[in-house]
């Protein structure tokens, strides 16, 4: 007779065309020792994402009953949807789903089961397996456990070391105080009486201003490491729509000067954009060019106390990791100003999206800087890297961190629905970076934690190279933000239009020169 014990179930579902060629995989874990016990996953042929997931916690679920039928099971699944509608919090309405949700609440009785939501990058077991039967059903195959590294890839992920922190690439902090030690002459340690100010370091373009990277640490390409982004509260500042007009030279572009494109036209207020995230109010210049330091004039270096004048001089920190930062085309909730994050439909490109990209796939072709592509796994921006790697003659690959906010029950709804339905959630959302949209959405600390450790895993992977980044509002204001040194409420002062282009580069010493913003000549 089996004895009683606790199972961990995580499941996941993919449909790549949503609907299209789709598949489920689930895991089976000790929650003890975090043991595999058992795989499952399937190729289902056409269908949604939702009802490849659905079909995924059944195949756990009845594989964790097959174990040991007694157990207690805590599941785990990065789908919002299933999770808060098998929890008995929200309805289920889509026919499809009644009876998958129905069978899976059969498998065990309801109170030996608990369902709780993880973000993606904890649940890559399960999205390996679903992917690897989507890989296999391709191919006219069955998934064959044998034939499985999904496990593999999961512990090694889960057993990486990271190496010693020594100050996130692209953190303005870090890089001005590396900056400050290169001035004085030391290796590492600040000099006494100087304070980092907004941008942390002088940037490139700024008269007498040196290059972003000049410091004594000659260190080839950052390491990956676990960032420190910023959680600080502050005011929620009023939001506006980011679709307005926009002009900006694109000469120079991913070069060692700051150019910035920002629109100049003010609207009304109430006029509100939500589609993706970051709420962004135009007629607010985010020119960067001659940032310094606060307490040095801007063609003067700080000098320390009992040295020699040193100038701008440093060491060659090489070429940086420049990060072109590509927001995805129009979808149709785009002109409708509704949110759309990570939680909600996953919908295409319109159109007019597919014209914008197109459009900037052809800019970008005739500049020919891009070495390599990495794109957020929603379909939007999939197949707004896809047109642009047509062009270029690349492949595109899938980076789980550079996917939008989840919005929980505010994805498909305008900011004035949001205001009417969830008030108070709203207001405490404006007005704290900590806050989580209703529903158990993602806050914009997290979203900072996430995108952050993305930047540091890419900066060490891709130093010396020009990397195109194809994802979200909220992610791409989150890398100036941080690259800035700014505070959590300057995300709703920065306008990003659909198909813009941003830029940063990420020096060797942890220094970021922020290079573009919000250039959209290509659209023209």
């Amino acid at each position: 007779m089996t004895s009683a014990r606790e199972l961990v179930v995580e499941a996941d579902g993919g449909s790549r065309g949503n609907p299209g060629p789709a598949g489920y995989g689930a895991v089976v874990l000790d929650a003890a020792t975090g043991e595999t016990l058992a795989e499952a996953a399937e190729y289902i042929g056409v269908a949604t994402n939702n009802v490849a997931e659905y079909k995924g916690l059944v195949a756990g679920l009845k594989a964790a009953r097959e174990l040991f039928p007694d157990a207690t099971v805590h599941v785990r699944m990065d789908s919002k949807l299933v999770v808060e509608q098998m929890s008995g919090r929200w309805k289920i309405k889509h026919p499809d789903m009644k009876p998958l949700a129905a069978e899976a609440g059969r498998v065990f009785p309801a109170g030996r089961v608990r369902y709780e939501w993880i973000p993606r990058e904890r649940n890559k077991h399960a999205d390996r397996l679903a992917n690897e039967a989507m890989d296999a059903g391709r191919l006219g195959r069955r998934w064959e456990p044998s034939g499985s590294t999904a496990s593999l890839d999961a512990s090694a992920a889960r057993n990486a070391a990271a190496p010693p922190p020594s100050g996130p690439p692209g953190d303005a902090r870090a890089g001005a105080a590396r900056a400050r030690a290169a001035l004085s002459g030391t290796a590492g340690t600040p000099s006494t009486g100087t304070s980092a100010g907004i941008a942390g370091t002088p940037t490139a373009g700024a008269s007498g201003a040196p290059t972003a990277g000049t410091s004594a640490r000659t260190s080839g390409s950052p390491a990956a490491r676990t960032s420190d982004a910023r959680t600080d509260t502050g005011a929620g500042a009023r939001p506006a729509t980011d679709d307005g007009p926009n002009d900006g030279p694109n000469d120079g572009l991913f070069a060692a000067e700051d150019v910035t494109a920002t629109s100049s036209t003010p609207i009304a207020s109430g006029d509100f954009e939500a589609e993706a995230g970051a709420l962004a109010p135009t007629g607010h210049a985010a020119r960067t060019t001659g940032a310094t330091r606060a307490d040095a004039p801007a063609s003067t270096p700080v000098q320390p106390q009992g040295t020699a004048p040193q100038g701008w001089a440093g060491p060659d920190m090489g070429a940086p990791a420049t990060f072109v930062l590509l927001r995805h085309g129009e979808t149709a909730l785009t002109p409708e100003k509704r949110f759309s994050g990570s939680g909600g439909s996953d919908p295409e490109l319109s159109a007019a999206g597919l014209r914008q990209a197109e459009a900037v796939a052809a800019a970008l072709a005739a500049r020919g800087t891009i070495q390599e592509i990495v794109s957020s796994p929603l379909t939007r921006c999939r197949q707004t890297a896809a047109a642009v790697a047509a062009r270029l003659g690349l492949d595109v690959r899938i980076e789980q961190g550079l996917r939008e906010t989840d919005f929980g029950a505010w994805e498909g709804l305008t900011f004035g629905e949001v205001r009417e339905r969830y008030s108070e959630d709203l207001d405490a959302w404006l007005a704290s970076p900590k806050a989580a949209p209703t529903g158990g959405g993602e806050s914009f600390a997290t979203v900072a934690r996430r995108v952050a450790a993305t930047r540091d895993r890419l900066t060490a992977a891709h130093a010396g190279r020009t990397v195109l980044l194809v994802t979200h509002v909220t992610p791409i204001k989150t890398l100036v933000r941080l690259a800035l040194g700014a505070p959590p409420e300057s995300l709703f002062r920065m306008e990003l239009s659909a198909a813009s282009i941003s830029a940063v580069a990420y020096y060797a010493d942890g220094n970021a020169s922020v290079r573009l913003l919000n250039d959209t000549s290509h659209l023209r």
